[in-house]
């Protein structure tokens, strides 16, 4: 099958693009012709490495100019590619490919990575929209998608190309220790975490909390964690590419966001063995129900949360029962399983229009 995938971009450090990669590479593994449309990024040497056509595509920081130039750059990239299904997993590209898909008769597919992003309706256009979870996928049916045009495809990153780019480095972090990745900005919930590790901290003054990730709010939340008594303990380390090495090294993975469709980082943390704690919001109860791992907690709510880390540090049979469940049907989380999937929905609906 010859598969257009289209994202704003390839860069590290956003979810959606870190999806799309994974599936883009393990499409062309499994023989498919694949080629990956976007601005670009940090991810193109890995999809060219492994055989996926790059494509430029701009589909950022859009004017009406920009737009229409895009508009008629998918046009000629569908002429030169011929695409059997086009896959777009942002808004604009779903947008501006909509038009020239019908004209061709050509499929278009579209994933809701984020159904709460007042634009995410706009990813209805798709022939078929696939969600990242259940939950997902009810919250755009209940956004009058019709339900017969919607699937669902939990994610999945283990044996990911991208995730075996980098050997572990063996880090001998501090014990006990925290670790949490994610975006720093209020949807993650980490002003919640450094309240709840204030409380964790001073019953357990010699753990640690790693923090990775990047984003707006990062002075912020530094100002934040440096006015706690246990402020020490808390590390921002920044946006790295080898989490797997941290998460290996660490006993507690903690997510405490607002929203979270799927929470993709849980499954690389169930895979290094790390105990989950996080919040009971859209998708994580689904990527946890898989083994039946992790301590889920309500949003926003830091005494819940250390509650929750203290019942794992203050019990050591706990704590390695919860790691056991996390590596519980791990397989489960396979890019291979996301592929076949995936494909399933693209034949069914090439099938469909003949």
């Amino acid at each position: 099958m010859r598969i257009l995938h289209l994202s704003n971009h390839c860069r590290f450090a956003n979810g959606n693009v870190h999806a799309a990669v994974d599936l883009a590479c393990e499409q062309t593994a499994k023989g498919h012709t694949v080629a990956f449309g976007s601005s670009g990024g940090y991810f193109e040497p890995l999809l060219k490495k492994n055989g996926v056509v790059l494509i430029d595509v701009p589909q950022e920081a859009m004017t009406v100019r920009k737009g229409i130039r895009t508009f008629f750059s998918i046009w000629k990239v569908i002429r030169e590619f011929r695409p059997d299904v086009i896959h777009a997993h942002m808004m604009t590209g779903a947008v501006l490919a909509k038009p020239w898909t019908c004209l061709f008769g050509i499929p278009l597919v579209t994933t809701v990575h984020n159904s709460f992003d007042w634009h995410a309706i706009l990813m209805g256009l798709g022939d078929r929209v696939i969600g990242v979870s259940r939950a997902v996928s009810e919250e755009m049916i209940r956004r009058h998608v019709p339900r017969s045009r919607v699937r669902t495809v939990l994610n999945g990153t283990r044996n990911a190309v991208r995730r075996k780019e980098w050997p572990d480095q063996n880090l001998d972090l501090p014990r006990p220790n925290l670790i949490s990745v994610g975006g720093l900005h209020p949807r993650k919930g980490i002003s919640t975490l450094l309240d709840a590790f204030e409380m964790i901290w001073r019953s357990h003054p010699e753990t640690t909390l790693n923090i990775l990730g990047d984003g707006p709010y990062r002075e912020q939340y530094e100002k934040q964690a440096a006015a706690l008594e246990g402020g020490a303990n808390i590390l921002f380390r920044g946006a790295l590419p080898d989490t797997g090495s941290w998460l290996n090294a660490s006993d507690i993975f903690v997510l405490p966001s607002l929203r979270e469709p799927f929470g993709l980082v849980i499954c690389e943390a169930r895979e290094a063995g790390c105990a989950i704690v996080a919040t009971d919001v859209d998708g994580v109860p689904e990527v946890c129900s898989v083994g039946n791992a992790g301590l889920l907690v309500p949003p926003q709510d830091a005494p819940a949360l250390a509650q929750a880390v203290l019942s794992l540090l203050d019990n050591p049979e706990l704590l390695a029962q919860q790691k056991a469940a996390s590596l519980r049907h791990i397989e489960f989380f396979d890019i291979s399983r996301v592929c076949d999937q995936t494909m399933d929905v693209y034949r069914e609906v090439i099938k469909q229009r003949g």
